[in-house]
């Protein structure tokens, strides 16, 4: 297993809707051991594909360490199916280090996903885990926090990104 780089705002990969997974292969299992050692590593609670570089419509979510009891949870084609309610959550991304927002997100959700071997399972989520459930597939779909938050923050958010650029942090 290796740790993989983690792409950080604004590369490319993460503004790009990832592709479907269809081939179930060694290259596909390595991947997925390797984002696991990655989010670990990071600390996170989850990551998708596209954080390492990867079009593929895969995630990682392990929230144990958060005080809940969940298992971790492997995601291939996740689909949002329904949403319930509204949430306000401190967010936090590992390809937007050093930055947090409170986002708005469904306060339930059940999503319909594939595990690593390709078989079908449906996820019913409050809490954190609805939370990184939509973070993540978020992020499949070429999405970043900071497209959740107001345009003022968002406006906010890179000018103090392109500050730090140039400052060399």
């Amino acid at each position: 297993m290796a740790i993989l780089e983690i792409k950080k705002y604004p590369e490319k990969v993460l503004k790009q809707k990832a592709k479907p997974v269809t081939l179930f292969d060694e290259d596909l299992q390595a991947l997925i051991d390797n984002m696991i050692e990655t989010m670990y590593a990071a600390p996170g609670v989850g990551l998708a594909a596209p954080q390492v570089g990867k079009s593929k419509r895969l995630a990682v979510i392990d929230i144990s360490s958060k005080e809940y009891k969940y298992p971790l949870i492997v995601l291939i084609n996740p689909v949002i199916v329904t949403c319930e309610g509204e949430v306000e959550f401190e967010e936090g991304c590992l390809s937007l280090p050093e930055y947090t927002a409170k986002v708005k997100r469904a306060e339930t959700v059940v999503v319909n996903a594939l595990d690593r071997e390709g078989k079908a399972m449906e996820i019913e989520a409050t809490d954190l885990l609805a939370v990184a459930l939509q973070h993540e597939i978020d992020h499949l779909d070429g999405m970043l926090l900071i497209d959740r938050i107001s345009p003022i923050k968002r406006e906010f958010f890179k000018k103090r990104y392109k500050k730090s650029q140039k400052l060399g942090k």
